[in-house]
């Protein structure tokens, strides 16, 4: 009965073999692999021989593989990739774009109208060229020590500055302090808005949309650089030539249409003069006369 007992238990605890050995086998003779190529690169001839006998099989496949060349002499290593590797290798990074141009907008001071004032982040100030100063009738100008250096290192000595001047952007107002500098005035385009003014108009700019938002409290203006760059500041006086180019065209087209039919009945005059013959009228004796029918 003993045995009997003794026998129960051992087929209760038999676990059955898992199946395919072989796709497990694998896995474990693959992590034996860099093992054997640290022996066998350290292989000398008073190698342990009870070792030797252990990886014998394993190291006979392995040189079996190594000379077929179905394994490399050199270890696989895993190399861990920053992100901004992966991120070029898994093609995360967006588009490249273009310039997308300078950031005007049209903005009111005083009695005048600027189409192209420059919003400049690169500008520590707000610049206006003297002869601006002296149209808007305003003389007496804060007295300055500063120094402007130019992007070529050139230094120019400004004239002074004008401080709470009222610059109308849309519906909104704001106040800036302008540096002024006897500069040549190149039209509605002389103005520089730094980032003082951009900072007192809590700006945001989106330069891949080309928008940019001004905010006054809780009311905000949303302006479109790129549709302000495509209209011409004088779009009627542009419209008045087209009219007028108009008119012109249709009246030099009725003069010339006059003056061919013109031409056409002085030609076809002087053909009919031509094709008349001219008669040539002998003397006649004093009793006959020339009758014409």
């Amino acid at each position: 009965m003993g045995k009997s007992t003794k026998e129960q238990k051992q087929e209760v605890n038999f676990t059955p073999p898992l199946p395919y050995p072989q796709r497990f086998s694998k896995e474990t003779k693959d992590q034996h692999f860099p093992k054997f190529l640290e022996v066998f690169k350290k292989l000398e001839i008073n190698i342990p021989l009870a070792e030797a006998l252990e990886q014998m099989p394993l190291y006979a496949k392995f040189l079996k593989e190594l000379i077929n060349k179905k394994r490399s002499w050199q270890e696989k290593e895993t190399i861990l990739l920053t992100e901004e590797c992966s991120a070029v290798i898994q093609g995360c990074i967006p588009p490249k774009l273009t310039d997308p141009g300078s950031f005007i907008v049209s903005c009111t001071i005083g009695k005048i109208t600027l189409d192209k004032a420059l919003c400049d982040l690169g500008a520590s100030i707000n610049l206006m060229p003297l002869s601006m100063i002296k149209k808007l009738a305003i003389e007496e100008l804060k007295p300055t020590r500063m120094s402007l250096v130019m992007a070529d290192r050139s230094i120019k000595t400004p004239n002074g500055i004008v401080e709470n001047l009222l610059v109308k952007v849309g519906e909104f107002i704001f106040p800036a302090d302008f540096v002024i500098l006897d500069t040549e005035e190149e039209g509605n385009n002389s103005i520089i808005l730094g980032r003082p003014f951009l900072a007192t108009a809590r700006a945001i700019i989106d330069v891949e949309k080309g928008e940019m938002i001004f905010r006054v409290h809780n009311e905000q203006m949303v302006i479109n650089v790129f549709k302000s760059m495509q209209h011409p500041p004088e779009q009627e006086n542009y419209m008045k030539v087209d009219r007028i180019e108009s008119l012109v065209e249709e009246m030099l087209e009725a003069t010339c249409h006059e003056q061919q039919e013109e031409i056409v009945a002085e030609i076809s005059s002087e053909d009919k003069e031509r094709e008349k013959p001219k008669q040539e009228l002998k003397p006649l004796p004093h009793h006959l006369k020339y009758v014409f029918l």
